[in-house]
């Protein structure tokens, strides 16, 4: 027979117990969870990337090419690209500053340009799904997939140059050791596109981002290249990590490349005819 006592104390436990259980249920249910490349995806984000390789050439399908009038209105287009993997001439690195006064937050791309000056850029991003928002926060808990988002560069960064007015946007010419790299850095890019098209990975704020997977691709190609800092965690403070290692051609200090590499300007300017690529390396 359970006495008086011992009955009030299992009443005055019984919300313990509900919310260990609550919290237990939460956690397996988050473990549970499995990314997917089927969802209602916003549109820009609509479509995955995939790369077929013949010999030297590789047809890069669902590359993305809007023409952005703003983040809002655009037309939609998407395009099948083909390259030769063997005259790949230079790497492009851009920096884009959400909002300067918030230097350690930025976005890092990477654009590849062939020696006929055909170039393509990817963005590895946040994959949104229609009325979703990015949060760091929630980007810790298996809340958003991970997309590279190949594009022209009119679409990748004159969406970002045109139409944000906020951001600061930065264009800098990678520093290349090694005949044929180029090619292995697109080579691993590519690798890495169709590996999600097949198994989605989820987006992690700290351990899989923009900057970290740069690092890995940079790393698999020159290893050890880029060091362990904390300006791989807050892209905005990789300047100096870019300087130290020479990982980005400098002219001047470190202060006075920013200035010069500031291509919104040029950006805003554009004619809407002209090559994009060239016009903001004017």
């Amino acid at each position: 027979m359970v006495e008086a006592g011992g009955i009030t104390s299992l009443v005055l436990a019984a919300p313990a117990i509900l919310f260990l259980i609550l919290i237990c249920w939460l956690i397996v249910r988050h473990i549970r969870l499995r990314p997917s490349n089927e969802r209602s995806w916003v549109n820009d984000n609509e479509k995955m990337a995939t790369a077929e390789f013949e010999g030297d050439e590789v047809t890069i399908r669902n590359v993305r090419d809007f023409n952005w009038r703003s983040t809002r209105d655009y037309d939609e287009k998407w395009i099948d690209l083909k390259v030769s993997l063997d005259r790949v001439s230079k790497i492009w690195f851009v920096l884009e500053y959400f909002d300067p006064s918030r230097r350690q937050m930025a976005h890092t791309i990477m654009s590849f340009e062939m020696e006929d000056g055909t170039r393509l850029a990817c963005s590895i991003e946040v994959r949104r799904e229609k009325g979703e928002k990015y949060h760091p926060i929630r980007g810790m808990f298996k809340s958003y997939e991970l997309i590279y988002v190949w594009a022209t560069e009119r679409d990748i960064i004159g969406v970002r140059t045109r139409c944000r007015k906020k951001s600061v946007t930065h264009l800098f010419e990678a520093v290349v050791l090694g005949p044929g790299n180029e090619r292995r850095m697109l080579e691993s890019y590519l690798r890495r596109t169709n590996k999600l098209s097949t198994d989605p990975e989820w987006y992690n704020t700290i351990t899989n981002t923009c900057t970290t997977n740069i690092v890995r691709h940079v790393n698999e190609v020159y290893p050890g290249r880029v060091p362990r800092a904390l300006s791989i965690l807050l892209p905005g403070l990789s300047p100096g990590l870019l300087q130290r290692n020479n990982l980005v051609k400098m002219t001047g200090s470190v202060e006075e490349t920013l200035q010069r590499s500031i291509i919104d300007h040029r950006g805003e300017s554009w004619d809407g005819v002209s090559d994009f690529g060239e016009w903001i390396r004017q």
